[in-house]
């Protein structure tokens, strides 16, 4: 591993690469915050990737990317004179100890439950009118609901018991089935958006990512549906001509694999 004093180098190449890079190439010379935004997201989201493999040597190379738009963003802000990355590490500096009194000031805590409900209290302390201020508007739906689901927990609004919120599933469930039955569109929609909520929310209670979780459900469908289609292939049968008991056949088979 490197030594503070090799990370600090490492970190100040970082900043001269893009000092040059910002000053001598065509593309980065012409990019914005705007221009930016969406190469970041991306960037974050094969981060997340990487992390759902465990492939560290992947998470480690787009770690770096994420670290290079972040340089990126501080650049344009110097050269607008709005701030630098001295000024960015500065502000995360002093938003963690201000956030964090149990460990430099004389705050207690018994537990991380604690912690939160601090985090919590002191953001609004600072001026914000909602704790939902904090909830970015454009998270994917499935995120920003165990976000908000959290972010009201941490100032006591709350179910007591796992018992309590499994039977707010069932009560949306049949809610749901009743929308189902009556086959109103609208409603439909309505009652499976609080489906999925109460679901997000027995699973904070769990200790489950949802994110995480309808994640791997995807990775591991999509690598049985392809063992599906090699063993089609093999067999030089399109999918759509086999039925549905010989491609379950094949499904049974990747699943034991």
């Amino acid at each position: 591993m490197n030594s503070r004093a090799n990370q600090l180098t490492a970190f100040d190449r970082l900043l001269t690469i893009m000092d040059e890079l910002r000053e001598q190439c065509p593309w980065d010379k012409k990019q914005t915050m705007e221009t930016l935004r969406h190469l970041t997201i991306e960037e974050t989201y094969e981060l997340g990737d990487a992390i759902l493999d465990k492939d560290l040597e992947e998470v480690k190379k787009e770690l770096g990317d994420v670290l290079l738009h972040i340089v990126f963003y501080a650049k344009i802000g110097s050269e607008t004179k709005d701030f630098d990355i001295g000024d960015v590490c500065n502000s995360i500096c002093e938003k963690l100890i201000h956030r964090h009194p149990h460990i430099y000031s004389n705050v207690k805590v018994e537990n991380e439950e604690d912690v939160k409900r601090n985090w919590e209290n002191l953001k609004l302390k600072e001026g914000k009118s909602s704790v939902l201020e904090g909830v970015p508007k454009s998270l994917p739906a499935l995120v920003k609901a165990g976000r908000i689901q959290e972010k009201v927990a941490g100032v006591g609004f709350d179910w007591e018991e796992p018992s309590q919120v499994w039977e707010k599933v069932e009560e949306e469930l049949n809610e749901f089935k009743v929308e189902v039955e009556v086959n109103d569109q609208d409603a439909m929609e309505s009652e499976f958006g609080d489906v999925l909520f109460s679901l997000v929310n027995y699973a904070r209670f769990k200790n489950i990512n949802p994110e995480n979780a309808l994640e791997r459900t995807n990775k591991k469908f999509t690598k049985r549906f392809q063992y599906l289609e090699e063993k089609a292939k093999s067999l030089n049968k399109p999918l759509r001509d086999m039925t549905l008991a010989e491609m379950d056949v094949f499904w049974e088979e990747a699943k034991k694999l």
